[in-house]
């Protein structure tokens, strides 16, 4: 599997942790006190973590480290937007379409051919 792909992949399952770990609580835990949610938080940060450092590490043996980052914004968009919908049942908003276009004109520019 090439670097790109491993990479991509990792950053898609440590962008699924992150994101139940910034926002699951605001759902789950609403009549807890802030810092049970924190610690319950921490707690699945770790995972993301645990799978975000090697993806990172492998990504970065081919791709520059601004390139990483756009990567990495582009997967945590595609990622936050299902979750919004589907688990915090969020409403679908056309400015979810307008603010994809952009990250993905944001990747078009990091990863071009430079002349």
């Amino acid at each position: 599997m090439s670097p790109i792909v491993r990479t991509t992949l990792l950053l898609t399952l440590s962008n699924v942790f992150m994101t139940f770990a910034w926002y699951a609580h605001l759902k789950d835990l609403s009549g807890r006190p802030w810092w049970v949610a924190a610690l319950v938080s921490w707690g699945v940060a770790l995972f993301e973590y645990l799978i975000q450092v090697p993806a990172n590490r492998v990504g970065y043996t081919v791709m520059t480290l601004p390139q990483l980052k756009m990567l990495q914004e582009a997967i945590a968009l595609a990622v936050f937007v299902p979750f919004a919908v589907l688990y915090m049942k969020q409403p679908v908003k056309l400015d979810y379409l307008w603010a994809a276009l952009c990250v993905m004109g944001a990747l078009y520019f990091m990863f071009r051919a430079q002349s």
